[in-house]
């Protein structure tokens, strides 16, 4: 087999567009807890002391978004006039609409509720037209890729670092890159390493090595590190200035970040600050848990799922799995098992994960997949002896 090489990326929840992700999420929960039926889509961008938060949201609920957008920016670790983006200090302007009448009459009532089919959970059609991809692999314990896998793991334990005093003259604002060589599809070794932190005015040798010792090494398998494996910390030589100072944010715009790296296709529909009529979040959740299912049951070592929805409609237009040859039995049956296994319609996933519960915020930073710090619902393997008994293994 020939070796390749891979890459992925993570950020902190102190990236700019991060920040952004993560109010819009916060606002998603606070509203779901006194509205489990709200319709929501909240986007936030934020620049040097400025946030605004925009979007579409009907619901019964009362939450106050100045006080939502200062927690959150307070937890993250901007609260230093010096960082230039300062919880007490920042500007926050709100234009918040109710959604559209148009989308409401598609969503509240499905096509297939108009065409007279009674069936039960019918009557929740999909809040847009796309298309959302599932992923799962063996090459880690929580199935997912290996590059994203490590990435993740080092902005976790970057934030960790600042938060606990550990390196206490890091700033929130950070990055990593993990490109892992293969041979085939098997991980044999980590090639490159980086890392990009915000500090303080600091020492950059003692930086690099502080990094180096307590952020990278902790997390990186021993046994893939070797004498040639190339580890870069802040490669510029300075980051003093960052967050939405350094670069203004956006919500949505770190959709591979919280998927699989590039390690699999991306629909292109962000998650953060929608609700789970939205299939761009929805159908991206139910699609992961049926991969992760299959691979967990043995039924393949790779699994891609494609669902595709069109806008008002219940049922997806399409749903495709791919094993990359890797399955036990042709993608064709193994597809058969998981339209068996699984409802693809928006009512029934929300019903089958809970997903009219404010449980969002948790996700919106270091990944939506593979949290085995998180119980989320989507990452449960409740669905593998339906599989094996549905392809009949």
């Amino acid at each position: 087999m020939s070796t390749r090489l891979f890459t992925s990326e993570s950020v902190t929840e102190g990236h700019p567009d991060k920040v952004c992700d993560c109010i819009s999420d916060a606002m998603l929960d606070a509203i779901l807890a006194e509205d489990a039926n709200a319709r929501v889509a909240c986007e936030c961008a934020a620049s040097t002391d400025l946030v605004l938060v925009m979007g579409e949201v009907t619901t019964t609920a009362h939450v106050d978004v100045e006080q939502i957008v200062r927690s959150v920016v307070d937890e993250i670790g901007y609260n230093k006039p010096e960082y230039g983006f300062d919880v007490k200090t920042l500007n926050v302007i709100t234009a918040l609409n109710k959604q559209s009448p148009d989308i409401a009459l598609g969503v509240d009532h499905a096509l297939e509720e108009k065409n007279g089919e009674a069936e039960a959970l019918f009557s929740t059609g999909a809040g847009d037209q796309g298309m959302m991809f599932g992923y799962a692999c063996d090459e880690t314990p929580e199935l997912m890729p290996l590059p994203i896998s490590l990435a993740h793991a080092l902005t976790r334990r970057l934030t960790s670092a600042r938060k606990s005093g550990e390196l206490d003259y890091l700033r929130p604002d950070g990055k990593s890159q993990v490109t892992v060589e293969y041979d085939g599809n098997t991980p044999v070794r980590i090639h490159t390493v980086v890392v990009s932190a915000q500090h303080d005015e600091a020492d950059m040798v003692q930086l690099r090595q502080d990094i180096t010792d307590c952020v990278i090494l902790p997390v990186l398998p021993a046994a893939l590190v070797d004498e040639h494996t190339r580890i870069l910390v802040n490669p510029t030589g300075r980051f003093v200035i960052g967050g939405p100072t350094g670069d203004s944010g956006l919500t949505g715009r770190k959709i591979i970040v919280d998927t699989y790296g590039g390690y699999a296709r991306h629909g292109g529909g962000a998650f953060s600050g929608k609700d789970p009529t939205k299939v761009d979040r929805s159908g991206a959740y139910i699609a992961r848990y049926a991969a992760k299912n299959v691979v967990a049951a043995g039924l393949a070592k790779q699994c891609e799922i494609q669902l595709a929805y069109a806008i008002g409609v219940a049922r997806p237009v399409s749903v495709r799995v791919d094993t990359f040859g890797t399955g036990v039995a042709d993608d064709s049956e193994i597809e058969r098992a998981v339209k068996l296994v699984f409802d693809f319609r928006p009512a029934a996933i929300i019903e089958t994960l809970g997903l009219r519960r404010p449980i969002y915020r948790q996700t919106a930073a270091y990944g939506h997949f593979g949290r085995l710090d998180l119980d989320l619902p989507w990452e449960r393997l409740d669905r593998v002896d339906a599989l094996k008994q549905a392809i009949g293994k």
